[in-house]
């Protein structure tokens, strides 16, 4: 069962022997391919063979690569995540614009949810005003329910002064914890035989990952979770590894304790029931 998260830093080799991953660095490291879930290359003084690109695409294994300034950049991803690959996409170009709209408002409607939970739990008055907005949101959340919670939830979280765009460690950290949800959504997405460019909401021409955007939004709040209870005051490799395991925390979906890796797992799985069987009461949501 392929669970680790595996961080390369620093000047290292990767190269593939005998259904392992080999680092080389002061000393030699072997992580067995079954147990790997992502590989995230924190540096840029890392080599890799094609060897060991190939062995991990064809075990389904996400690869992502970091920039200079160690931020996630890029990612490979598999040509062929399910057998049936063609039918999927044939199905999803299928999905009617009004299912879309049915499954994009409950996402919406959890991801409120979750973000009025964390609030309650960190003893935050304003989860008040975030289950107002819940009882107001509409098909397709044609009011922008989500946009006004999301500023009431960070002020709330993060001090009046926050703002989502502004260059802080804060913001680094939410956004580099994104990235590595992110990640674990477009893989799900891949192995399903589905597109990650074609959404339900999001549809910018420029994001290559519009339906993981979409999918992603109620499992923002882990991130957001985890960036207020570091207490950020600047964003080093120590907050860099607090986030990377975030796929490593256990949730409760579908009555089973799960890590979020497995969770986003069965979660895709039912969303993609969802929108098929256009019943959205088959969607299973984690459980804070």
């Amino acid at each position: 069962m392929s669970w680790r998260t595996v961080v390369v830093t620093g000047s290292a080799k990767l190269d593939y022997q005998l259904g392992y991953l080999v680092v080389r660095k002061e000393k030699i490291t072997k992580v067995h391919l079954n147990e790997i879930g992502v590989l995230l290359i924190d540096s840029t003084a890392v080599s890799i063979t094609t060897a060991l690109i190939n062995e991990l695409l064809k075990q389904k294994i996400k690869i992502i690569f970091c920039n200079e300034k160690r931020n996630p950049c890029g990612e490979i991803l598999p040509y062929y995540g399910s057998h049936d690959t063609s039918a999927k996409i044939r199905a999803q170009m299928a999905w009617s614009e009004s299912d879309k709209k049915k499954v994009w408002t409950a996402i919406v409607n959890e991801k409120i949810k979750k973000q009025c939970e964390l609030l309650q739990k960190c003893g935050k008055k304003e989860h008040l005003l975030l289950e107002q907005y819940i009882e107001e949101l509409q098909y397709g959340d044609e009011s922008n329910r989500e946009g006004h919670a999301a500023k009431v939830y960070f002020n709330a979280l993060f001090g009046k002064d926050f703002c989502r765009t502004s260059d802080t460690p804060t913001n680094a950290a939410l956004n580099y914890g994104y990235a590595i949800v992110l990640s674990g959504f477009t893989k799900e997405i891949c192995a399903n035989g589905y597109l990650t460019q074609v959404g339900m909401f999001h549809d910018n021409m420029f994001n290559p990952f519009n339906l993981a955007s979409d999918m992603m939004e109620p499992y923002r709040i882990l991130v957001d979770q985890a960036v207020y209870n570091l207490h950020i005051q600047q964003f080093g490799t120590e907050e860099k590894m607090a986030l990377v395991n975030l796929l490593n925390f256990t949730v409760v979906i579908a009555g089973r304790s799960e890590y979020v890796s497995n969770a986003v797992k069965i979660y895709c799985k039912s969303v993609f029931d969802a929108l098929n069987e256009r019943d959205i009461s088959l969607i299973k949501y984690y459980e804070l």
